[in-house]
């Protein structure tokens, strides 16, 4: 039988951090939002309702808080790579994606994104 894939979904994680190069940027926290996706198998946790057979989403959104508001960052590009990081890092994670919005940071449009991608390599 082929397992059984869970998808886990962080939606809309609101929080604030120094990101940016502008003086003003450096200076002053800005609103993030984070969108996880996280994808392993959940055959386990399926027949057992033992939180040990299942990935802890609280844990993982938990360290990814302490990692934003703790830190500064300069680009989009590393605050996403450092996020998709504490996603991926189970080893139970088949694939994880973040996307992180940044609002305002153009002025006519609502918000710039960047996303990354993680997929778990396997051995042949």
């Amino acid at each position: 039988m082929k397992p059984e894939i869970a998808i886990i979904r962080i939606k809309n994680l609101r929080l604030r951090t120094f990101i940016g190069i502008k003086e003003d940027e450096i200076n002053n926290q800005q609103d993030i939002i984070i969108n996880a996706s996280i994808h392993y198998c959940a055959n386990k946790a399926r027949s057992s309702d033992n939180m040990e057979d299942a990935l802890n989403y609280r844990t993982i959104t938990k360290e990814i808080i302490a990692l934003v508001e703790n830190n500064r960052f300069s680009l989009l590009e590393n605050l996403t790579n450092q996020v998709l990081t504490i996603a991926s890092k189970h080893p139970w994670v088949e694939l994880a994606e973040v996307e992180i919005d940044k609002p305002y940071a153009l002025r006519f449009a609502d918000s710039v994104s960047l996303s990354l991608c993680y997929t778990r390599e396997t051995s042949s």
